[in-house]
Parts: C-alpha cells; structure tokens; sequence
C-alpha cells in the first residue's frame, strides 16, 4: 500500500497541530517550515481540514490554524478517508461487481484481509499517539 502524499502530508500536518495542542495557533508557514511541506499545498490541505472539522482556521495576521478536536479524537483512518478517500488495495474489494473473478478469486479474500488489517492500524492510531511517538523520537535524536 502507498500513503498518498496528500495523506502524508495532511498527517504531519495534523500532528504539528497536535503537538502544539492548547497552545494557540499555529501558522501555515511555521507548520510548512517544521514539517518541509510546500507551503501553498499545505494551505489547500488546511482548507480541506478546516471543512471536515479537524482544523480550527483563522485569517489574517493573527491568524492559523488548531485542532477542533482532541489530538484523541483523530484517527488516522478519519484522515485517510477524507484526503484520500479509497485506500483498497484493489478496485475488486470496493467495487466486487465490476470484477469477472469476483465469485472465484482467491487473491481477493486475501486482499480483503490486509484491507482490514490497515484500517485496523489506521482506526486504532490516533494524532494523539502520533504527537507522542514524535515527541519521544524527538527527544531521543537530540541527546
């Protein structure tokens, strides 16, 4: 399975904001400069989250960006399934009727099982937990 680039990045963004969680908001250069997102393409992310709900978003030069949410009410599979929408493996697994192996396939019980496991992963890793791994690995790479 490949993250798309849109998911990575939306991840990092929203990890940023959840690190700096209550502490006011942040600004789409400082999170583009922390986390090496181009800054034009994170503001489009932003956008996009402030829409669904994740992001608190305010203009002007007092303005940023927050979390609406508590860092452990996101989940990853609520980010990949708003900035990505379908991460199957295979089309046959969504769509099974546009599929002619459909009803003999052996691949696809297989695929339909790792489809599981990553939204499993993906269910059950919250921002929350991504801002604390960040903050460990960050404390370990400094010493």
């Amino acid at each position: 399975m490949r993250v798309p680039m849109k998911v990575d990045y939306g991840v990092r963004a929203l990890v940023e904001l959840a690190l700096h969680y209550g502490e006011g908001q942040l600004q789409t250069s400082e999170i583009a400069a922390r986390q090496s997102i181009p800054e034009a393409y994170l503001e489009q992310l932003m956008t996009t989250l402030n829409k669904v709900g994740f992001v608190r978003s305010r203009r002007g030069p007092q303005g940023g960006h927050s979390l609406a949410m508590l860092p452990s009410e996101i989940n990853l599979n609520m980010v990949m399934n708003t900035l990505d929408g379908n991460f199957s493996p295979l089309e046959c697994i969504t769509s099974p009727n546009d599929c002619v192996f459909a009803e003999s396939c052996a691949q696809q019980e297989i695929w339909r099982t790792v489809a599981e496991a990553i939204q499993g992963v993906l269910s059950s890793t919250t921002l929350a937990d991504l801002a604390q791994r960040q903050t460990l690995l960050t404390t370990h790479a400094v010493r």
